[in-house]
């Protein structure tokens, strides 16, 4: 039962991280205006990459690990569907970060402003995965517990 409450810990952090960013910091950088807000995005991308992979795939191993030792199907799908958010994000949500990234993208531009909203959307799937793949596991451990 411990990898399985380490998958729910993991995936409860990742959901929350993410949700936060697209209800609160997401909108407040854009409030700033769109040269500000690439501006505070290149750092807090830098920043939330680390965390952000480190619990997905912490949360899929330690799934993983629960469903080996006979903790459920939810459990796998839970993990899987938390692990899925790391390939989500190189495959389709990459180019658009290798966009605005780039240092000759005008700051100011409708571009930047256009990116940063398609940014939030895509983002908004893997707050949405995580959060899913969340209750889940809430459901499960509230079954079995």
């Amino acid at each position: 039962m411990l990898l399985e409450l380490l998958a729910t810990l993991c995936t409860g952090l990742f959901a929350g991280a993410a949700i936060y960013v697209n209800v609160a910091e997401h909108p407040a950088r854009l409030e700033c205006g769109t040269a500000a807000a690439l501006r505070q995005w290149r750092p807090s991308y830098r920043r939330a990459t680390v965390m952000q992979a480190s619990l997905a795939i912490a949360g899929l191993v330690a799934a993983l690990g629960a469903w080996l030792q006979g903790r459920g199907t939810p459990v796998l799908v839970a993990g899987l569907l938390l692990g899925a958010v790391v390939p989500f994000t190189l495959v389709i949500i990459l180019p658009t970060n290798k966009r605005l990234l780039d240092p000759a993208l005008d700051e100011a531009s409708p571009r930047a402003a256009a990116l940063l909203a398609r940014w939030n959307r895509l983002h908004a799937v893997r707050s949405a995965a995580a959060l899913l793949a969340l209750v889940i596991l809430l459901l499960h451990l509230g079954g079995r517990a």
